[in-house]
């Protein structure tokens, strides 16, 4: 008896357990097979993906978030108009959080543009946002004198940083790999009713397996010739 190495084995068992997924496909009925080819084209025609459309929902509130935090400082410092028009007609580096209001603005644009509009499958924009807003949080607060205004110099400043990179990690580990596996189901589910019709070109129907009942009146002949062969001869 020959035996298989035990490397064999393991590469065999390996190569069959990295593929479930395509032999779960095979394995459903060609109507389960379309069904699920239109569900997945429904998802594409909806132009936006449900878990794109959270991403978008967050990058939304990220801008929301930060222009209440602004607000409420401005009027903590003694009236809205008032501070207003000293933090942005008088723009003070150092001393403003105008600019922090504006780097969320900045975020907002470039991802729903890149990632809602432009539905972009890359992580380069959201690679650019997040350093752009890092490296500004860092020099401003290395430069400026916002600690020393209150608890707004820690709160602004700090939210705005883990947001931008909240917006990251979400895009990078959900976003991206949730859709290139949804893709990936779709062309084997689509791959496998190909199969399938090549394999099964039709359903058979009732009709191809008919066969008619017996003849009734074919019976009642035989019956009566039996009858007639019975009879004794005078």
């Amino acid at each position: 008896m020959i035996r298989v190495p035990a490397d064999a084995e393991n590469a065999h068992s390996s190569s069959v357990e990295s593929c479930p997924s395509l032999r779960d496909v095979h394995s459903i009925n060609p109507t389960q097979l379309m069904a699920r080819i239109e569900s997945y084209e429904g998802r594409e025609k909806k132009g936006i993906s449900d878990v794109r459309r959270t991403f978008c929902l967050f990058v939304t509130f990220d801008l929301l978030f930060i222009t209440l935090l602004w607000i409420i400082e401005l009027n903590v410092k003694g009236g809205i108009e008032t501070t207003l028009e000293k933090e942005v007609l008088h723009y003070d580096y150092s001393s403003s959080y105008f600019d922090i209001f504006l780097l969320a603005v900045f975020r907002f644009k470039v991802l729903i543009l890149a990632y809602a509009m432009c539905r972009l499958r890359h992580w380069w924009a959201i690679a650019f946002t997040t350093a752009v807003t890092s490296a500004f949080l860092l020099a401003k607060v290395i430069i400026s004198q916002l600690f020393s205004q209150g608890a707004f110099g820690y709160v602004l400043p700090i939210i705005s940083f883990i947001l931008a990179w909240i917006e990251t990690w979400f895009l990078d580990f959900k976003v991206l790999p949730q859709e290139a596996e949804e893709e990936n189901r779709f062309l084997i589910a689509q791959d496998a009713s190909e199969r399938a019709a090549l394999l099964h070109p039709g359903v058979l129907s009732d009709g191809q397996f008919y066969s008619p009942p017996e003849s009734v009146a074919g019976s009642d002949e035989d019956s009566e010739e039996k009858q007639d062969s019975e009879k004794p001869i005078v």
